[in-house]
């Protein structure tokens, strides 16, 4: 029995494909045995690349997009969770840098972009985190000094659900939407149910 991706990356994936992109979900990935600084009990299990969405007709950082989803009930709260990783803390039982390795760790980073020009032929991409809540400013997360220096001109972005299912939201037609989720809203809409009205 074929594995359903999570929640968070079916509506990544309805919010992606609305926008023309071609999906592709959990792609892995680890630093290479060759790399000088590879560990083997540390860097031999994979990592994975939640969604990978690539648009035909766009051209730069915006034809490819790389998305890690964080479906924390909590929220994502982008000040506390790079406090924990600059004063080594855990989050959720593990120390809080594993959780954006590619972020954080240059061999992890060298694997993810080297990964994500495997699959796409680029290494020119916005790098995704979707998230079911923000709590704090998005800012304090894309323009993290460590995560800009590791990723160069690739930007980050973050995105919450709520803007991804508005978005779906508002351009729904009744054609059959190409996904679960997709065909879900649009039974909301009919049935007359508006998620963004109490």
């Amino acid at each position: 029995m074929a594995t359903k991706e999570d929640i968070l990356e079916q509506v990544v994936e309805e919010y992606l494909i609305h926008q023309g992109y071609f999906v592709r979900h959990n792609i892995k990935f680890r630093p290479s045995k060759e790399h000088q600084n590879f560990v083997s009990n540390q860097d031999s299990n994979h990592s994975d690349i939640d969604v990978i969405g690539l648009h035909p007709l766009k051209s730069g950082v915006e034809r490819i997009v790389v998305v890690g989803c964080k479906s924390w009930q909590g929220g994502f709260k982008p000040t506390q969770l790079i406090s924990a990783i600059e004063n080594k803390k855990k989050v959720a039982g593990r120390e809080a840098w594993k959780g954006h390795r590619e972020l954080i760790e240059p061999k992890w980073t060298a694997a993810f972009v080297q990964k994500v020009q495997e699959e796409t032929g680029s290494s020119e991409f916005t790098y995704v985190n979707a998230v079911t809540k923000l709590v704090g400013d998005r800012a304090d997360w894309e323009q993290y000094a460590l995560f800009r220096e590791r990723l160069g001109s690739n930007p980050i972005r973050v995105i919450t659900f709520e803007e991804m299912v508005g978005e779906i939201w508002s351009s729904l037609s009744t054609t059959l939407a190409a996904t679960e989720i997709g065909r879900l809203l649009q039974l909301f809409r009919s049935a007359g149910l508006d998620p963004f009205k109490p």
